[in-house]
């Protein structure tokens, strides 16, 4: 149990996604009290001190060295030292190591507060206008085919809307696993949250997938995905499953490499595939 002290020793920060001017008041008065300013990257946290004449001590804490400057910071806060944690963008703890941190001054009974303020998934979610009466955030979308696989299990059967982070250089790739998937589902894409090109493509999976590739996307981007409803899962016809099997042996891909492929790609039974092409 954290013990009740006069003052926080740790404050995890929000910070702006975009516009420099979402700041609140009480968090630049916490950062100007602060001894410590820990952050993912001290030039871009550099600059949003610059912006509001505050100088502290950047000291550098991330995924790389998480364990090691973690340990100084605890020590730095075990002698009264006050810490304040940024992320590069939005709330400390989501999808960055600020979660560990929280863990260990639980462990050492070190008072911690959270000052409210942006959160890129939450501000995309409301944009969007999608339904927020239940939703979840998985983090960045999976690369391999083993997680894709869990997201589609996810995504076939959760009523809920799902939201993801995503990257410039795979926006277009992840949606085309999505449309051809659920080429009906509705998605929404939004980018540059409170900048100057602040936009949102929004439409079915395949719609969005179309706008996407008609020209480069970029920034920071949240996927946003609307939950299952009935009949909106892809039907592979046998004349679709010949025609993969074709596709990926062409692609250089044994028969049994093949098979495995669009048991990914497709979410059916590898063991009924096996059956359909090796055996007939």
């Amino acid at each position: 149990m954290v013990k009740t002290k006069k003052q926080p020793l740790l404050y995890l920060c929000a910070t702006p996604i975009g516009n420099l001017g979402d700041m609140t008041l009480r968090a630049l008065e916490v950062l100007a009290g602060a001894d410590t300013i820990a952050c993912e990257d001290t030039r871009v946290s550099g600059k949003l001190l610059k912006h509001y004449q505050i100088r502290k001590e950047l000291f550098a804490y991330h995924e790389h060295n998480k364990h090691e400057a973690g340990e100084a910071l605890i020590k730095k806060m075990k002698v009264g030292q006050v810490v304040v944690l940024l992320s590069d963008a939005g709330m400390p703890g989501i999808n960055d190591p600020g979660m560990e941190l929280i863990r260990r001054c639980q462990e050492e009974e070190i008072l911690y507060s959270v000052l409210p303020g942006p959160s890129a998934f939450i501000t995309a979610l409301v944009f969007s206008g999608m339904d927020s009466s239940s939703f979840s955030f998985r983090g960045f979308f999976p690369k391999n085919n083993k997680e894709k696989k869990k997201i589609s299990e996810w995504l076939d059967n959760d009523e809920a809307t799902t939201i993801f982070y995503e990257t410039p250089h795979r926006i277009n790739k992840t949606l085309a696993w999505i449309a051809e998937q659920w080429p009906k589902r509705e998605l929404a894409v939004i980018r540059e949250i409170s900048k100057l090109y602040e936009e949102m493509i929004k439409g079915s999976a395949e719609e969005v997938l179309e706008e996407a590739e008609s020209r480069v996307l970029k920034g920071e981007m949240v996927l946003i995905i609307s939950g299952a409803k009935e009949n909106d899962t892809t039907v592979y016809t046998d004349q679709d499953l010949d025609a993969l099997f074709q596709r990926f042996q062409e692609q250089g891909a044994t028969k049994k490499e093949a098979i495995a492929m669009m048991a990914d790609y497709t979410g059916q039974s590898k063991n009924e595939l096996y059956q359909r092409f090796m055996l007939k």
